[in-house]
Formats: structure tokens, sequence, C-alpha cells
């Protein structure tokens, strides 16, 4: 017998999660500001491999490949909710108008992958970006 019910309605998840990825970045009290996230669902993810795959030639044929640093850059920028990566605020600050390029600019390798790592593990992956593009 089928419980179709479980499936059409799944247990919550955790919508959003506060993440601190570095002390640089304090609020009025002098305390770290988090940065708040959310989980990025397979339909979003699959969005995200197409706008990040480029055409290639390899040996005369034409090859599909995904480029890892887009892709992370366009996981973070879509699940980072605070700060808001895409607000024309944090482009103007940071010198650019592309929100893909403000991470980059913002973060030190290090709290760029902490932030990362939290969003792939709020996603319910380990912290191997290849492996979030396989699924």
């Amino acid at each position: 017998m089928s419980n179709l019910n479980a499936f059409l309605h799944p247990v919550n998840t955790v919508d959003k999660q506060e993440v601190i990825v570095s002390d640089r970045f304090c609020d009025e009290n002098g305390k770290p500001a988090p940065f708040v996230i959310r989980p990025i669902t397979q339909e979003e993810n699959e969005k995200l491999i197409r706008l990040s795959t480029r055409r290639v030639n390899v040996r005369g044929q034409k090859v599909e490949r995904l480029d890892n640093g887009e892709y992370g850059r366009r996981v973070v920028v879509a699940a980072t909710v605070t700060p808001d990566f895409r607000s024309e605020e944090m482009c103007k600050a940071y010198g650019t108008m592309d929100p893909l390029e403000v991470p980059g600019k913002m973060l030190l390798v290090g709290e760029f992958n902490r932030l990362s790592d939290a969003i792939l593990a709020l996603s319910g992956l380990d912290d191997d970006p290849e492996e979030l593009a396989k699924n």
C-alpha cells in the first residue's frame, strides 16, 4: 500500500539559517553579523548548472563543460538571503554591477568557502560542488 500523503505533505525543513563566516563584518554592537542562507532546490540547481555550462571545442568537437567557479558563485548568490549580493547598493559598494562578482570582492577565500559549505550542507549535500552539480 502506497502512502502518497507522505510525498504530498513532506515534513517542513529548515527554510533559512544564520551562519557566521567571518568576524570582519560586525553589527552595531560589535558582534559578528550573521549571513542568512537558504537551501537550493533541485530545480534551482539545474538552472544554475545550465547557466554555468559552456560549449567548448575539444579536438574539433563541441563539448559541454561546467564552469565550476561560476557555478559556485551562482550557488552562493542564489542561496544568500542576507546580505543580498544582487542589491544595487551592494554591487555599487564593491565596484561592480555584476552580482556574481560581489562575493569574490567582499569575502576572503576562507570566508567564501565557509559560506559555500554551509549552503551545501543546508541543501542536503556535502562540501563538494561537483556533487551538487551531478544531482
